[in-house]
């Protein structure tokens, strides 16, 4: 499965709703470029679904004391299993779940990471607990195989098309004063390579140059004791403010790369070809 959507939509919940509680399924991992709205997209989610959520990130599970951090993932498990069904979502699940061995992981991490895995494997005998982790990171390959193994529906989230540019700049946009028959469509058109976060960042500094400009004339005392009226936002204000706010991944940058051969081997809808990553 491939999404490039910012703005998660009902059909695409009520589809992931279906994966998590219709299905034998106990992971789903987002991965894609960052800005593209995975965290977003888990809270909607959670919320479509009537589901409970819990959010954990690696500072939530460390601990500086020998043997706490296991106590804090059987909590966890224990907690979550009272509250079925729930979605316990991991944020940069690539800090917390990393690949084990290196030679900078301390014994503390890796007893967690132990732990973790036990218990999730655990979920597994008891189906009528409704639990799910949903991980969420731009660095899947990062991931340890015996995580990636857990995680059998992998979906990438890509940086929005046209379309969905279109769709995301309209809510943005809703409640600001355009121009009459504001050119939607070209300005997704010079917004190529922007996430859904890139193209927050643009709108806001484009509202801001009719403030800017606003303020300069009443430095000049041009106002002549006219009440100041704002001008409506057009085009031109999102080109020149292009200049201030670029997009913050390039679509041939390396870890782009990556993270196309990854799907193409690891996600849903890729080859699975056995070629060789090189990272």
């Amino acid at each position: 499965m491939h999404l490039t959507c910012f703005h998660t939509g009902s059909t695409l919940c009520t589809a992931l709703i279906s994966v998590i509680f219709c299905q034998p399924c106990k992971g789903i991992l987002l991965f894609g470029p960052p800005g593209t709205g995975k965290t977003l997209m888990a809270k909607a989610l959670a919320t479509e679904a009537g589901a409970n959520f819990i959010s954990i990130t690696g500072s939530t599970l460390t601990s500086k004391w020998f043997g706490d951090a296991e106590k804090l993932t059987k909590a966890l498990f224990s907690f979550a299993s009272k509250l079925a069904p729930v979605i316990i979502f991991v944020d940069e699940v690539d800090s917390l779940l990393g690949a084990r061995g290196g030679a900078f992981e301390h014994e503390a991490t890796r007893r967690m990471r132990n732990e973790f895995m036990a218990a999730w494997d655990g979920l597994r005998t008891k189906d009528s607990q409704r639990i799910l982790i949903l991980g969420a990171t731009n660095r899947p390959f990062d991931l340890d195989d015996a995580v990636i193994r857990r995680l059998p529906r992998r979906i990438y989230v890509d940086l929005p098309d046209a379309e969905n540019r279109i769709k995301i700049l309209r809510i943005f946009l809703a409640q600001e004063n355009l121009e009459p028959e504001f050119h939607f469509e070209k300005l997704a058109e010079a917004t190529e390579g922007y996430s859904g976060s890139d193209l927050k960042n643009l709108c806001i500094a484009a509202a801001y140059r009719p403030v800017q400009e606003l303020l300069e004339e009443e430095k000049k005392g041009d106002s002549n004791d006219v009440v100041p009226v704002l001008r409506p936002l057009n085009l031109d204000d999102f080109i020149q403010s292009k200049a201030k706010v670029g997009a913050s991944v390039a679509y041939d940058a390396t870890s782009q790369n990556e993270l196309r051969k990854w799907n193409e081997q690891y996600g849903e809808g890729g080859s699975r070809r056995k070629s060789p990553f090189g990272f």
